[in-house]
């Protein structure tokens, strides 16, 4: 049953890229859990706004840069791409423990993530557009399948072993650390066997840069109108732009609020990420085992149900969750609560994507998705900046609980409105 992976990696080119995938994941996540760190390093005890800002700086190059890197990356050597890539991020990250901790300036270090950030942008498609270059046309489902299953095993054990060396060896030394998994993983894809021919020019950094600004004023614009316009056309996309944005919006107030409340209900300084990790793997966990069960139930449940019912019990679990962990400051209980939470969400999306691709045309499906991206994360910022916010103003407990008592009452609008809308179809037919 595992043969055929080791068929996989026993080929020299693919296990190198392999290699270099899992630690350049286990990189990413160990900078997420030093980001937090830091963020606390910085503002001490009022960080909610600092998390949104750096956080931010990882979320907004996916907007601006995501639709324009593919086209480079066509054009350009994939492997170089990718080893240049990591090499310049692991040299970036090297910067902040060797240069900008001791300047003490946190917008230098919100500049070097942002650029970080937009280098991984341009690594993904490399990443996906070698695979076919280095694997057969047969073996590729098991290769993609090898590289999702230990890429988020990997991010898990980053998440994990992160909060563990962040905690015990430092700031700096976790920064260098990441900085070294980078670096490692430029050396095994740097010795992937050449295989194209492709050169950079120049001018493409001239030609990207007029991109850049061509697409931003098209995605504010253009591409927003356009997107509205599709998604509005039929009921079916106008419940599930409406679904992501509220989604997004939910889960960007809750992101760095829900960081800052776990600490300082646990009894964590600002600095400590060991708390925020480990519940962090547990909600993973919980959204994967939910969503495996999800998988073997959809077929028998209303796609529309599953999802205002998920919203609201996950709503008004959240509530349950802080009070509880309010009353009873226990990482255990944190841990467990955060897996059912995690379980609790975990069909949301799915539902949402198989809604989408099941109602919607195939050549409207790219544009239809791209406009959600876009609307979600830009939904995302604002209510993460927004909450992020009030939590420094009032304090993490209160915000979200306000946001879970929200989350609930949109959640029974919801579900009030769509129960009258089958009603009506049901009596018109």
């Amino acid at each position: 049953m595992v043969s055929p992976y080791f068929k996989i990696l026993a080929k020299r080119n693919f296990s190198l890229l392999w290699s270099g995938q899992i630690t350049s994941q286990f990189g990413d996540k160990l900078t997420q859990l030093a980001l937090v760190s830091l963020v606390g390093f910085f503002f001490k005890d009022s960080s909610s706004l600092g998390l949104a800002v750096i956080f931010s700086m990882t979320i907004i190059p996916v907007i601006i840069f995501s639709p324009v890197t593919g086209v480079y990356v066509d054009r350009w050597d994939k492997r170089k791409t990718m080893y240049f890539c990591d090499f310049f991020r692991g040299a970036l990250v090297l910067l902040i423990p060797l240069l900008f901790l001791r300047a003490f300036y946190f917008p230098l270090i919100c500049i070097i993530i942002f650029i970080s950030s937009t280098l991984g942008r341009f690594f993904i498609p490399a990443k996906m557009a070698f695979i076919p270059q280095i694997i057969k046309k047969k073996d590729i489902f098991i290769a993609n399948t090898l590289i999702s299953v230990t890429a988020t095993t990997a991010a898990i054990f980053g998440i994990g072993m992160g909060g563990i060396i962040v905690d015990n060896l430092g700031l700096k030394a976790t920064f260098y650390i990441d900085a070294l998994t980078f670096f490692i993983s430029a050396i095994f894809i740097f010795f992937i066997a050449k295989i194209e021919k492709k050169h950079f020019s120049p001018n493409d950094i001239v030609g990207l840069g007029r991109e850049v600004v061509q697409n931003i004023k098209k995605s504010f614009l253009k591409e927003l109108t356009e997107g509205f316009k599709y998604i509005l056309a039929a009921d079916e996309t106008k419940y599930a732009f409406r679904t992501f944005l509220f989604l997004f919006s939910y889960l960007g107030a809750i992101s760095t609020v829900y960081i800052r409340y776990i600490q300082t209900t646990l009894g964590a300084s600002s600095q400590d990420v060991k708390e925020v990790a480990f519940i962090g793997i547990f909600l993973g966990a919980g959204i994967f085992f939910g969503s495996l069960i999800y998988g073997r139930l959809a077929h028998r449940l209303s796609i529309k149900k599953v999802i205002n019912y998920a919203s609201l019990s996950a709503s008004f679990f959240l509530l349950f969750f802080v009070i509880w962990i309010k009353h009873n400051p226990f990482t255990l209980h944190a841990i467990v609560l955060s897996f059912i939470l995690g379980v609790l969400i975990s069909p949301i999306f799915i539902a949402v994507n198989s809604l989408i691709h099941s109602t919607t045309k195939k050549a409207l499906l790219g544009r239809i998705f791209g406009s959600l991206e876009f609307i979600a994360h830009l939904g995302f910022l604002i209510m993460m900046f927004i909450a992020s916010i009030l939590a420094d103003l009032f304090s993490p407990f209160t915000i979200i609980t306000a946001i879970g008592i929200i989350g609930s009452l949109f959640s029974i609008i919801f579900l009030i409105n769509d129960a009258k809308s089958s009603r009506i179809q049901r009596s018109s037919t």
